[in-house]
């Protein structure tokens, strides 16, 4: 979908609330107006009953033409007039609104469960601002009181150790003083991580406790992770607007270029969506990417791609902040770069004609007891 054809249709899908088990139609249609009207955002949606136990609300076409016309977000936080990502409020109404702007409909299986989701994503944004890393693709390690590392299930976590204290002593050094060597993807695992158990200790403390246990036993990486932990929002058939992102999305930009796609930790590159229009940067937690910035460095992936006196491809990171800046401070080049990079990835194994955009993004599933669908896997 083209920013042309999303700016056409009228109004969003939004999101879906089932009523709870004991609740009323008529009780959850209260509810519903009272959490938006806290919001400041009754009178700028569209609400409707959409199966016989749930309502679908999302924002009506006046709304969305002024806050995220064509369904672009990037700007949401300015339209708003939300002065600063830092603070919790401003970051939760950003949330909220993004999620009512959605294209495609979200559902959640109760007003808690929705709540909890904006509230999760706070936290996800506000733990990827503050993560700070040192990149390494080869190697790997965390903070030895809270981790022990295993050749077969990886980086476990201690006996009696808070997986919460844990996960931010791995990532954020405010705690520990230092910067440990992760992967990208293996840092929003961990960011994403964080972000759910701090709202399950609040509203679900067995599942967390449960979580910790497994995580002394196995690691729940990977493929793995994301069956576990995250629902996959677009399709290929149904790919997302290019500009549409919610913050705590978990994004990917993809490499189009083949030849330095071969170098590892150069296929992509995964982030977290902070707000405001900016993306983490996990490398350079004080300099966060804009969209174009995002596009452009990794453009010149391309040319940072030389060979090592062994003949390996390897990336000079240098020459691509060098051309990356200057590429930044001519607007025609800019513009013709991003022409070509802000467009949808190919397929899978496809170096053609696509872009570094991918069509899909990643949230966190549900997570209160009773309508949790977060499947934890057996310990080895």
């Amino acid at each position: 979908m083209t920013s042309a054809e999303s700016a056409a249709v009228a109004t969003a899908a939004g999101v879906r609330v089932s009523a709870a088990p004991h609740q009323t139609l008529q009780d959850l249609q209260h509810a519903l107006r009272d959490w938006l009207d806290a919001h400041g955002l009754k009178d700028r949606v569209a609400l409707c009953t959409a199966q016989p136990r749930s309502v679908a609300v999302g924002l009506n076409a006046d709304a969305l033409a002024q806050w995220a016309p064509g369904f672009d977000t990037l700007q949401l936080a300015q339209r708003l007039g939300l002065e600063s990502a830092d603070d919790d409020r401003a970051l939760q109404r950003e949330t909220v609104v993004a999620m009512l702007a959605a294209p495609i409909q979200m559902a959640f299986s109760s007003l808690d469960e929705l709540q909890s989701a904006v509230n999760v994503r706070v936290h996800i944004a506000q733990a990827a601002r503050r993560t700070a890393l040192a990149f390494c693709t080869e190697a790997a390690e965390r903070p030895p009181d809270y981790w022990h590392y295993d050749d077969e299930h990886g980086f476990l976590l201690k006996p009696s150790q808070c997986l919460i204290a844990a996960l931010q002593a791995a990532t954020q050094p405010d705690v520990t003083g230092r910067r440990y060597d992760f992967s990208c993807y293996r840092a929003t695992e961990y960011v994403i991580l964080l972000g759910l158990a701090r709202e399950l200790a609040e509203r679900n403390p067995p599942l967390l406790t449960a979580l910790a246990e497994v995580s002394r036993r196995r690691a729940i990486r990977s493929a793995l992770f994301h069956d576990v932990f995250l629902i996959e929002y677009g399709s290929m058939e149904q790919p997302l607007p290019p500009r549409y992102y919610v913050p705590g999305d978990r994004v990917w930009f993809r490499n189009p270029d083949e030849r330095s796609a071969d170098i590892p930790g150069y296929e992509g590159s995964w982030v977290i969506y902070l707000g405001g229009g900016l993306f983490s940067n996990f490398w350079k937690r004080d300099q966060p990417y804009s969209f174009d910035a995002k596009c452009v460095e990794i453009h010149h992936w391309r040319d940072g791609a030389q060979l090592n006196e062994q003949g390996e491809l390897v990336m000079d990171e240098s020459v691509v902040d060098r051309l990356t800046a200057a590429t930044l401070q001519d607007a025609a080049r800019t513009a013709e770069v991003l022409a070509r990079m802000q467009r949808l990835r190919d397929p899978k194994g496809v170096y053609a004609d696509g872009g570094c955009i991918d069509r899909t993004r990643e949230y966190p599933r549900q997570l209160h007891a009773g309508t949790s669908d977060i499947r934890l896997p057996a310990p080895d």
